[in-house]
């Protein structure tokens, strides 16, 4: 198993930035791509972005360019910066990652980025 534990949602104002965190622990070596997910209320949860193992990263295309994940595979750890929040970005972000030697994933138990206008 892996556990995955977010932190770094706020409350901040359109423009603003956060910082989102996912450390990872328990079976480590397992982990291939790692990404963050959002859900607003009353939508479905969709990709924001991921990166790989060799640090390739894949970004949805309304936070291209505002948005940046990156991973310390040293620390197990998975961020995700966010600057110039809109209003829209409103969601709770979970962590995931793609277990390598399954066709299953791992979810974290999320955290709410506020952002308001």
């Amino acid at each position: 198993q892996v556990q995955l534990v977010e932190s770094g949602g706020a409350l901040v104002q359109a423009g603003g930035s956060l910082r989102l965190s996912c450390a990872a622990s328990g079976r480590i070596f397992s982990i291939d791509v790692m990404g963050w997910y959002r859900q607003a209320p009353g939508k479905q949860r969709e990709l924001v972005a991921t990166i790989t193992t060799t640090l390739r990263t894949n970004y949805a295309d309304s936070v291209k360019g505002r948005f940046t994940i990156s991973r310390d595979n040293a620390k197990n750890t998975v961020y995700l910066q966010m600057t110039s929040l809109k209003p829209e970005d409103t969601a709770v972000y979970y962590c995931n990652a793609a277990d390598r030697f399954s066709t299953g994933s791992y979810w974290g138990q999320g955290t709410q980025v506020t952002v308001s206008s």
